[in-house]
């Protein structure tokens, strides 16, 4: 299979295990509308690339990883949305979690899943047991605090936000724990894919931010939300042409940063493909 063949068909498996006889029917529609149908998959595509470059030894932990990456960036959406945050109605085109079950059922899915995700992990890697500890703890360490989502969620409540430390821990961390856990999966050293992930994480949030002042992006996140919430923004910091040229020096960085692999070559032009299709399109021929 394809990656996204691997990843749907992990997201299908976890979600049948949290979905099974016995779960409340309310929660179980929800959990399913977070996560599908999803979006682009950027994090779980990163994890299994970086796990092919270094010779793919255990797709089974890779999936898991990848998946549970991915469980736990819908999490983030869910929670993110909700009134306490965002307040967002609608999601990828649909109504938001909360706005469609109500914000009990939005919060638990949120937390639901959370634990999904690490037991993916804990399931799926049950033949190749020195692999689990090292994946969760490097996916705790890209969601928890001090530096992972939950900090970068945190900073947004800080009466003064370190913009670099907030953009580091909302976005980059899951994407250095998507590479890290790629490269664990496969025996290769995660240390080597970390400048990429730093650079790349930093450029999809600087692309939001980008969605954000100019138009509604691809992931249907409505524009204006952050000025309105009160939430940092790139563009509202230093303007919209020094936005942009930080976007196109954090791509450059990001495919530079490459390691030597067999597969380098197809890593740089994934790479500047999602940064083609994270611009908003009234931007693309500037920022190319």
């Amino acid at each position: 299979m394809d990656f996204p063949e691997r990843i749907e068909a992990g997201m299908q498996r976890s979600l049948r295990y949290a979905t099974a006889n016995g779960c409340p029917p309310i929660l179980a529609k929800a959990l399913k509308h977070a996560v599908f149908p999803g979006g682009a998959r950027i994090r779980p595509r990163l994890c299994l690339a970086v796990a092919a470059a270094c010779g793919d030894r255990e797709p089974n932990a890779a999936d898991s990883a990848a998946v549970a990456i991915e469980l736990l960036h819908c999490a983030s959406l869910v929670h993110d949305d909700m009134p306490c945050f965002d307040n967002a109605m609608t999601r990828r085109g649909s109504p938001s979690v909360h706005a469609q079950f109500g914000e009990e059922i939005a919060l638990l899915v949120g937390d639901g899943l959370i634990i999904a995700a690490f037991e993916t992990v804990a399931r799926e890697t049950q033949q190749t047991p020195l692999l689990t500890a090292p994946l969760i703890a490097t996916i705790a360490n890209a969601v928890g605090s001090p530096y992972g989502l939950v900090a970068g969620q945190a900073w947004e409540s800080e009466p003064e936000i370190n913009i670099t430390a907030y953009h580091r821990a909302k976005t980059a961390s899951l994407f250095s724990g998507a590479v890290s856990t790629g490269a664990i999966a496969s025996g290769g050293n995660p240390r080597e894919w970390l400048v990429l992930a730093d650079a790349l994480g930093a450029a999809y949030q600087v692309a939001d931010d980008l969605y954000d002042a100019v138009g509604q992006s691809e992931a249907g996140k409505p524009a204006g939300q952050d000025s309105r919430n009160g939430k940092p923004n790139i563009v509202a910091s230093i303007g919209l042409e020094a936005a942009l040229a930080r976007l196109k020096r954090l791509v450059t960085e990001a495919v530079d940063s490459v390691p030597d692999c067999p597969g380098a070559d197809a890593f740089r032009s994934m790479i500047r493909n999602e940064a083609t299709r994270l611009m908003p399109k009234t931007l693309a021929t500037s920022a190319a």
